[in-house]
């Protein structure tokens, strides 16, 4: 992990003998010593006279550092250079700058760069080395490329990943993750990009001890920490105390500062050599830091580093409008849900029906395992529930412990020791209540997530010492171990709460409006009744326009065309001819859309003719009337096992299965075909949780052709819709499906597909066993 998961240790420990409650009161801002890859010194705020310096200039330089002491920065820079600083200066603050220049007096010695703040009374001046991997860093088109990735992204994990991905590309450590912080500021890897041979760390928890309060302080004031080599030796700052002040200075902003040997011993225990840490706050806190590694050392430029920070403050910007598009497109699902299910409550003539004899359920309005519909004594249990004796139990306990409108909870047996029972499958659980009756309830229920937590390294930090002090050392071992958490749900949501009270509140309108409107509605149906037979005939005038006014010019296009073809073909060149040849196939395929819009408009208006009908009889007729094209294309049709007898439109459902064998014949490109007919029993119904056999016949139509991508399921049932040119697997208008759809629904049912692109289709409609 980063720096940020063992972060108490990103300060200088002043004693190794200190006590856990001295952890969050650690002066980790004056740890009084620098990293000695660059050289520190410390200008006193209106003289601009060196007062400190660390020790590491006699290397560096070779000047030691008590002879730098009361000299200005002349002593090391140009008059230019100086008179450069002395223009910037009025400018300076907290946030360190890169000065446009380096320090090539001295003879002898590397470049520096230099890099300025002011700070605590000081002109912070640090020097880091200039090498040839560090120059010329800014590359607009990679900054241009990331910003593009990181503003594309929707998800917060498609986000947090072009971040890592992108940092890494810029920066060429070994690893870089993403760590998130949680309610309980216990942190997450949610994204990582690595070199292919580490072991991974993504998913992986840490505890919050990991990083003590003042630290997180300190990574929401200084953006960037940078350690290129963890086996240094720290510089102490000659002398130690700012004699202005008589005390050490204040490091909080320096780049070069230098970090607890504790932390380092941590890296060194982790195998990881360089580290950087980014911070990323959203709204003034702390939401999580990009961490890296590298197993060797690595000096990465300040350029580099700055660019990286830049990232980290734009993703600090985006973050929240990522976390409310996850946010929104839940919302969005449960508000189209919830639509729904209030139009079938609200079109049920007994409104408990409208909960959940029809999909979407009333289970289907949340991510739940489960719900319960609980009215005049009875107890509708929908997908994993408590038993009907638990949730009597249940309902008990609720009227006489939670009388509210509406309770929630995600661990039920904190509330009552009695649900330890229930936790497999209602450790959370929401109920709303629907009346002043005793024991009317819409239930949700939730199964315990045995989160299975895979922490980095045991949960503590702390050895205590024969004589009884306190010692903190990193931990020794980074296996993973276990923590579970038992008789707890995923929490609710605030959105799933103020959803579930709209149900309520629109169970309760309709309730109540029910006998009021009894009268009213008679008048207003009477009213309907007439506009409806006036649309009616409008409907049926249209359909004679388009039937006959509209077909009947689009014949005679369609003749004459033939007949110049035939007459006068040899008086066009190539391209007339190609026209006219056009001008045929586009007038047949207008005719037989406008034939499909009237078939689609016809199965709407038409009522059912409900009749008793053996399904092998009706597959059998309809193979007989295919038949010739079945042989002609090499196709076999077999029954899985026989079909029932049923209730319904013998006509329009033999429409179905001839729509659905036809596409199984056309969209397959093997020598081969395969079709297999069949009705859904009751162990495969125990494999499909959508499937309800209990209120539902459940047919399908399998094939062994093409296949469909699933990003096409729910387009292919769209009127006209196809996913092909009009040219390939036989042409068609691409109604097929869509008047399918429409006929299934007449009949109570749902048309769906599972398929793979490649590997064959299934698709399953469902009648319903009430009609």
């Amino acid at each position: 992990m980063a720096e940020s998961r063992m972060s108490y240790t990103d300060e200088h420990l002043l004693t190794s003998e200190i006590n856990l409650t001295n952890c969050d009161r650690e002066p980790i801002h004056i740890p009084g010593s620098v990293q000695p890859y660059g050289f520190l010194l410390c200008l006193h705020e209106q003289t601009l006279r060196i007062v400190q310096a660390s020790e590491n200039t006699l290397a560096l330089l070779g000047i030691a550092a008590p002879d730098l002491l009361g000299a200005g920065l002349e002593q090391l820079l140009s008059a230019d250079q100086v008179e450069a600083i002395a223009h910037l200066y009025p400018t300076l603050g907290v946030t360190p700058k890169l000065l446009g220049v380096r320090l090539d007096k001295v003879a002898g010695q590397p470049f520096f760069k230099i890099i300025l703040h002011r700070h605590d009374q000081l002109l912070w001046a640090e020097f880091e080395p200039v090498t040839d991997a560090t120059t010329n860093a800014l590359d607009l088109g990679q900054l241009n490329e990331a910003l593009g990735q990181m503003l594309s992204a929707t998800r917060v994990l498609e986000f947090c990943q072009y971040t890592v991905e992108q940092v890494r590309r810029i920066t060429g450590f070994d690893r870089v993750a993403i760590y998130r912080f949680a309610g309980d500021e216990s942190g997450e890897i949610i994204a990582e990009a690595k070199h292919e041979d580490l072991e991974p760390w993504l998913g992986l928890h840490y505890p919050a001890t990991d990083i003590p309060q003042q630290a997180r302080a300190m990574y929401l004031k200084n953006w960037l920490r940078f350690i290129p080599n963890a086996s240094y030796v720290p510089a102490r700052l000659v002398p130690a105390n700012n004699p202005a002040t008589n005390r050490p200075p204040d490091m909080t902003y320096a780049v070069l500062r230098s970090v607890s040997p504790i932390h380092l011993q941590y890296l060194h225990n982790m195998g990881s050599a360089a580290t950087m840490t980014i911070s990323l706050i959203r709204e003034g806190k702390l939401w999580g830091m990009v961490t890296c590694h590298h197993r060797t050392p690595r000096l990465v430029g300040y350029e580099l580093r700055d660019l990286c920070q830049f990232l980290g403050k734009t993703f600090s910007a985006l973050i929240k409008t990522k976390e409310q598009y996850d946010e929104q497109e839940y919302q969005l699902r449960i508000r189209e849900t919830q639509v729904h299910l209030l139009e079938h409550v609200s079109s049920s003539i007994n409104f408990v029906d409208g909960l959940y004899r029809q999909r979407p359920t009333v289970q289907d309005v949340f991510d739940c395992g489960g719900a319960a519909v609980c009215f005049d004594g009875e107890v509708i249990l929908l997908g994993n529930t408590p038993s009907q004796e638990q949730v009597q139990e249940l309902l008990a306990w609720l009227q006489e412990h939670a009388p509210q409108e509406v309770f929630h909870t995600d661990s039920y047996v904190q509330h009552n020791p009695a649900g330890l029972a229930l936790r497999p499958t209602a450790s959370g659980i929401l109920a709303v209540s629907l009346a002043d009756a005793p024991g009317n309830y819409l239930l949700w229920f939730r199964p315990e997530v045995v989160q299975t937590v895979t922490w980095a390294g045991q949960n503590t930090k702390a050895e205590v010492l024969a004589d009884g002090q306190v010692f903190l050392s990193p931990r020794q071992s980074f296996e993973a171990w276990k923590q579970l958490v038992e008789s707890t749900s995923a929490p609710w949501k605030p959105m799933e709460i103020e959803a579930a009270k709209e149900i309520r509140l629109h169970i309760s309108d309709v309730r109540l409006k029910v006998f009021n409107e009894l009268q009213a509605r008679a008048s207003r149906l009477s009213q309907l009744n007439i506009e409806l037979e006036r649309s009616n005939d409008e409907l049926d005038s249209f359909a004679y326009v388009a039937s006959h006014d509209l077909k009947e010019p689009l014949r005679g296009i369609h003749n004459y065309s033939l007949f110049l073809l035939e007459d006068y073909a040899d008086q066009l060149d190539a391209e007339g001819v190609s026209k006219l040849q056009t001008l045929v196939r586009l007038s047949q395929r207008m005719e037989s859309l406008i034939e499909s819009l009237l078939q689609l408009s016809r199965v709407g208006r038409q009522e059912l003719v409900v009749d008793v009908i053996d399904m092998n009889e009706l597959l059998i007729e309809v193979v007989d009337l295919l038949a010739p094209r079945f042989e002609q294309t090499n196709t076999t049709v077999n029954v899985a096992h026989p079909l029932p007898i049923i209730r319904g439109d013998q006509v329009r459902l033999r429409e179905v299965f001839s729509n659905l064998l036809t596409n199984a014949m056309r969209y397959s490109d093997r020598p081969d075909k395969v079709v297999e007919v069949g009705a859904v029993s009751t162990e495969e119904a125990g494999q499909k949780e959508f499937v309800n056999l209990d209120d539902f016949h459940v047919f399908y139509v399998r094939d062994n052709g093409i296949g469909i991508d699933p990003k096409h399921h729910s387009s292919i049932f769209k009127l006209f819709k196809r996913l092909h040119a009009q040219d390939k697997y036989g042409g068609g208008t691409g109604a097929g499906l869509a008047i399918v759809k429409k006929m299934v629904e007449k009949h109570g049912g749902a048309l769906w597909v599972e398929s793979i692109k490649g590997e064959g289709a299934t698709f399953y409609f469902s009648l319903s066993k009430h009609l």
